[in-house]
């Protein structure tokens, strides 16, 4: 398929077709409306169909109702709507239902503001319901990625069983870039009968299908939080993602940002190494579970480490957990949806190259 300039949303839309998803359940928030609204047409031209909620809860239940079936749904939102959904994605990751959401993230905390931001990043990978839980979380810097990525976002959905989130900043979803769309794309996990999905009962010998969440034998409890455990554990050994471009076995300094701030550092980084300057950059592209392993190697190659984010630092505690002080790390953000430019975050490495930048 020819490549075709398409915005971040819709390109996220039109993958989510390609990917097999006929059901959407949304409801407007800006950075995000393109999604929903480039769907509200595409969905029913391939037989589909797209539903707007009354409110980012009411959509929330019903993808978790939709994805009982074995179908493959879809919402998406933006930061405070995606609080809203929080209850019911504790929900969906306790029923080990499949769906795909996208946040397309915008500055906050509260209402916020409109422009991109970073801080949803605890919010994704933490949890942001209630209990041990977790979904599959990545984040593409490109729009190109970000097509891929829903792709295989679905496939990751329902190999886990398990929700899967697409983590992308304001940026990304309103962005133009040229996309293709693979026609012959190779899956990336082979998926089998999806037995457990709750289809009605035929009498035919298959057991009852029910899709719970609540267990009241604390015995039951414990061994079904143990499974979900082992099923993250399995995530950990086989679902990392991450891109680095390292100058050597030895350089000055190792950046490390992920999504569109992750492209600016590498072109103040492209800059800076044409200067002769030896920096180094990791980008996490799998957010949960993280690169703890590679980051830890790359840290070890350097003499510091410069994490930049759209965010007062919370991926940076992750950064910590990796390196575990075995390196200074320094921290750069910006707030309020101030993007950060090639040039500023190019003056902030040779800040601390030079000795000036204050180690967390």
């Amino acid at each position: 398929m020819a490549k075709k300039l398409m915005k971040g949303c819709e390109a996220i839309g039109e993958a989510a077709i390609k990917a097999g998803c006929k059901l959407f359940f949304g409801y407007p928030i800006t950075p995000q409306n393109e999604i929903p609204e480039y769907l509200s047409h595409r969905l029913p031209q391939v037989g589909g169909m797209f539903v707007q909620a009354e409110s980012e809860v009411s959509a929330s239940n019903m993808i978790y109702g939709a994805a009982g079936t074995g179908e493959r749904v879809f919402t998406s939102s933006s930061s405070p709507g995606i609080s809203l959904m929080s209850e019911a994605i504790s929900y969906l990751a306790g029923s080990q239902l499949p769906v795909v959401i996208a946040n397309i993230m915008r500055a906050g905390p509260g209402l916020g503001g409109i422009l991109p931001g970073q801080a949803d990043y605890f919010q994704a990978t933490k949890g942001g319901g209630h209990g041990d839980y977790h979904c599959l979380v990545l984040a593409p810097w490109s729009v190109q990625e970000a097509a891929d990525l829903v792709q295989d976002a679905f496939e990751l959905a329902d190999y886990y069983r398990n929700p899967v989130m697409i983590l992308g900043d304001g940026l990304i979803g309103q962005m133009m870039e040229p996309v293709e769309f693979s026609d012959d794309r190779v899956p990336i996990k082979e998926i089998g009968p999806k037995d457990w999905a709750a289809t009605g009962w035929k009498r035919d010998g298959r057991p009852r299908a029910i899709v719970n969440s609540l267990y009241l034998d604390a015995d039951t409890l414990e061994t079904h939080n143990k499974n979900l455990m082992a099923k993250y554990d399995e995530m950990k050994a086989n679902e990392v993602r991450f891109y680095e471009d390292l100058p050597g076995e030895e350089f000055d300094l190792l950046v490390v940002s992920y999504g569109t701030v992750a492209r600016v550092c590498s072109t103040a980084m492209e800059n800076l190494r044409a200067q002769g300057l030896k920096i180094g950059l990791i980008r996490p592209i799998t957010l949960y579970p993280f690169p703890y392993e590679a980051v830890s190697k790359a840290a070890k190659k350097a003499k510091a480490v410069l994490v930049f984010e759209l965010s007062a630092g919370q991926m940076l505690e992750d950064i910590k957990l990796a390196v575990l002080g075995a390196k200074p790390i320094h921290f750069y953000g910006r707030t309020g949806g101030h993007l950060i430019t090639p040039e500023e975050a190019a003056k902030e490495m040779k800040k601390v190259l030079q000795g000036r930048g204050g180690a967390q």
